[in-house]
């Protein structure tokens, strides 16, 4: 069974960079230890203390399976057992939710959901079955649990801080860039906000980011939520120019940023502004280590595009060549390049 280590980035409290593609996967533990449950299957996560390192045991054979047990389930956390008496004071609702996270640690998805569907007048159990509904693709479902988890903000996280859990659910804001977010509103508007997304509602998605923007304007993850949001309609000259005046300030520091400043210079481009926005590009592009190579084969992409656009034909050659190079999948690079017909 592999052991797999990697470096988490903090970027601001309660957000790390994943520098790996995935999708949504749902976390939860102890601090220190935590288990995920994955479409790439289930592993048991363990940090190093005073390291940043953490440690991942693997379950591939697990993923995608709802109800089936994980083969390499961490030992139960004794937190999640309540004993005969404890029943007899515990009220129904919380029993639920205990029963369905012991549920959910044991690999038992559907019975961890019924449990939590069950107690979701709790806070924390209707935010936990949201996030599971929103795992499984069940979209309306999800959104419900999770504005009913909203609605009372005041008792998300009360009880997982009860039973001395940290929930913590890896929720992809773009391709490259995963934020881990726990129960409070900001981790629950930017799962609204994914849910707002699949479901294709725009403006839905808007407004939750809107109200996370009034609540902590330089919060990095929420800004590049925005701007990837905002690109969707790149036709929207207000909006874009609202991306490129909320960016101004944004230094390539730390992978975030670079995400942000793709962003930045595709907004520049869509007011007509190719030069200011191969400008970006490059500062985007100088800063290598740590960057996923799909964000920066992107830049390269998009600077390449805007090359050809203002008559710099050699260099877009030239860079179109270096990205066909390494990812001939990547847009439309072999066509500008005459390899395959348009």
């Amino acid at each position: 069974m592999p052991f797999r280590f990697w470096r988490r980035f903090r970027l601001a409290p309660g957000v790390t960079l994943n520098l790996s593609k995935s999708t949504a996967s749902l976390s939860f533990g102890p601090r220190g230890a935590k288990y995920t449950i994955s479409p790439r299957g289930n592993r048991a996560t363990f940090g190093i203390p005073g390291t940043g390192l953490f440690y991942t045991v693997r379950d591939p054979g697990a993923a995608g399976r709802r109800g089936a047990s994980a083969r390499a389930a961490p030992a139960a956390d004794d937190r999640l057992t309540l004993g005969f008496f404890q029943r007899l004071v515990t009220p129904a609702d919380e029993q639920g939710l205990v029963d369905g996270l012991r549920a959910l640690h044991e690999g038992d998805h559907d019975r961890a959901l019924g449990l939590l569907e069950g107690s979701a007048r709790l806070a924390d159990a209707a935010w936990m079955a949201g996030m599971l509904r929103l795992r499984f693709g069940d979209f309306s479902e999800a959104r419900g649990h999770l504005q009913n988890a909203l609605s009372r903000l005041s008792e998300l996280g009360a009880h997982f801080e009860r039973y001395g859990l940290d929930a913590e659910i890896s929720l992809p804001i773009t391709p490259e860039i995963t934020a881990h977010i726990r129960p409070r509103e900001r981790g629950t508007r930017l799962a609204l906000v994914e849910v707002a997304q699949l479901e294709g509602r725009h403006d839905d998605a808007l407004a939750h980011i809107e109200r996370l923007m009034e609540v902590d304007p330089a919060d990095p993850v929420v800004l590049l939520s925005f701007a990837e949001l905002a690109l969707d309609t790149p036709e929207d000259r207000a909006l874009m120019d609202r991306v490129v005046r909320a960016t101004a300030q944004v230094e390539n520091e730390t992978p975030v940023d670079t995400a942000i400043l793709l962003y930045r210079g595709k907004a520049l481009a869509a007011l007509g502004l190719p030069d200011a926005a191969i400008d970006v590009f490059t500062l985007a592009n100088r800063r290598r280590k740590d960057r996923p190579e799909a964000l920066l084969l992107q830049i390269r992409y998009d600077r390449a595009v805007l090359y050809d656009h203002v008559g710099r034909k050699a260099e877009a050659r030239r860079e179109f060549e270096r990205v066909y190079a390494e990812d001939p999948g990547l847009e439309d690079v072999a066509e500008r390049l005459g390899i395959l017909a348009h």
